[in-house]
């Protein structure tokens, strides 16, 4: 994003890229219209206090959408009616419709949303950057506390390769970085995280660069598994990195900023029940839990989002 870490295409495509709707996984299970922002969904039900029933969108991909549905789903157990709005687009889309009032709550990053409303940010830590957010958001708009989940980049490799070359971290991966194909997407070549990031913090400058444009997806991973890539972009919750048992390599100058998940909200129907319904969905939710939601969802048993979240909305006792 960065900016240090936008989403890049189908996953995650924040900064001024928007992402092609097919990457996202499982987009028919969530619905939406050709144009998300159309018109609100009809609500029903009782209304969120003063503030109204609310409208929680998500950005296309499905690790979004699964975390939008965890929103609705503990605001409508709290009392709060609110409907979903799936498939948005990217950061550049989803902002402009929380700005405007389109929707009302979406799912964020909080490295990455800095860096979206200032560019020149250089905080790195989690505590830095939730300490820098808010004061850098526009009038109307503001954040709610931020999960222990996080989902960032990651330079992975396979078992295979990390044995080869002794890789525990991208240092490592600098000594023969010149003997190493890179799989990303196109844009990893121009972002300050990516090629750019890789040369100023380690000193690493790869053979190539092999891009794909699933934004870390089946179609990169499938490249790392058959060695046309030795080192990939992938995202720390995709569930392939345990299922294939990948090696995510260890980054200590801190390439890949912080990028914790929090709500991003208009204050103009925010209430104090509602900020408490989506404040006890972050206190609870963590990395390993957007593993396994993107796996139930993206994996063999096919949930849909809404579905995925109910249950573990259940589960953590949010929800009767």
């Amino acid at each position: 994003m960065k900016e240090i870490r936008q989403r890049a295409l189908g996953r995650r495509a924040f900064g001024g890229l928007a992402a092609g709707v097919g990457l996202a996984l499982a987009l028919s299970a969530c619905g939406g219209s050709s144009n998300p922002l159309s018109s609100a969904p009809a609500n029903s039900g009782s209304s969120g206090g003063a503030g109204g029933a609310l409208v929680i969108g998500s950005a296309d991909f499905t690790e979004s959408q699964i975390i939008a549905e965890l929103y609705a789903g503990a605001l409508n157990a709290a009392g709060v009616t609110a409907t979903t709005k799936p498939n948005i687009g990217s950061r550049e889309v989803y902002f402009k419709a929380v700005q405007d009032g389109s929707v009302d709550v979406i799912p964020d990053y909080s490295g990455n949303l800095l860096l979206h409303v200032n560019k020149d940010a250089t905080e790195i830590s989690a505590d830095d950057i939730a300490k820098a957010l808010p004061g850098k958001l526009p009038d109307g708009l503001a954040v709610l506390d931020a999960a222990k989940a996080e989902d960032k980049d990651a330079m992975v490799v396979t078992k295979a390769t990390a044995e080869k070359y002794k890789l525990k971290s991208i240092e490592d991966l600098a000594k023969v970085c010149n003997e190493i194909v890179v799989g990303a997407p196109a844009t990893f070549a121009e972002r300050a995280y990516g090629l750019p990031g890789l040369k100023k913090n380690y000193g690493c400058e790869p053979k190539k660069l092999e891009p794909f444009s699933d934004g870390g997806g089946p179609l990169t991973v499938k490249a790392l598994l058959s060695d046309q890539v030795q080192v990939a972009d992938i995202y720390t919750t995709t569930p392939a990195i345990a299922d294939n048992d990948l090696v995510v390599l260890e980054d200590p100058k801190n390439n890949f900023i912080a990028q914790q998940v929090l709500p991003l909200y208009n204050k103009a129907k925010m209430t104090d029940k509602a900020k408490e319904a989506l404040n006890a969905v972050s206190k609870q939710l963590t990395t390993e839990d957007l593993i396994n939601l993107n796996r139930a969802v993206g994996g063999s048993e096919k949930q849909n989002p809404k579905d995925a979240a109910a249950a573990w909305l259940k589960e953590k006792g949010l929800v009767k």
